[in-house]
């Protein structure tokens, strides 16, 4: 509906309020195919400077969990696209997608931000 494709994303904040919740959110926004978000995330290109930026500020489950964890990742997203985050800055950031998964992973919700 943003009329962007995957590779256009350069920044991804995920809702990590389980290891699994981040490789199924993967899998349904089709960043890679179902069952293979393992797989995806193995070979380290989420690591700080690795290839497919994601959760850039630590995620909630290395970070911080206070509850409710999506506004978190909605200002992460916005630093990110002001270039405001020192280290963990991914260069040249214009486009961030956020999506959280609640209520006993049966609802989400997916915004993409953008600067001009």
């Amino acid at each position: 509906m943003a009329g962007v494709k995957h590779d256009d994303i350069d920044v991804v904040q995920i809702y990590d309020s389980f290891t699994i919740t981040v490789l199924l959110t993967l899998e349904a926004l089709g960043f890679c195919p179902r069952g293979e978000g393992g797989a995806f995330v193995s070979d380290g290109k989420t690591r700080p400077g690795g290839r497919f930026p994601m959760n850039t500020s630590g995620g909630g489950l290395s970070y911080c969990h206070p509850g409710m964890f999506g506004i978190f990742l909605i200002i992460e997203a916005v630093r990110q696209l002001r270039g405001e985050c020192g280290a963990r800055q991914v260069p040249d950031a214009r486009l961030s997608l956020i999506s959280g998964t609640g209520a006993f992973l049966s609802s989400n919700s997916t915004c993409i931000l953008g600067v001009d």
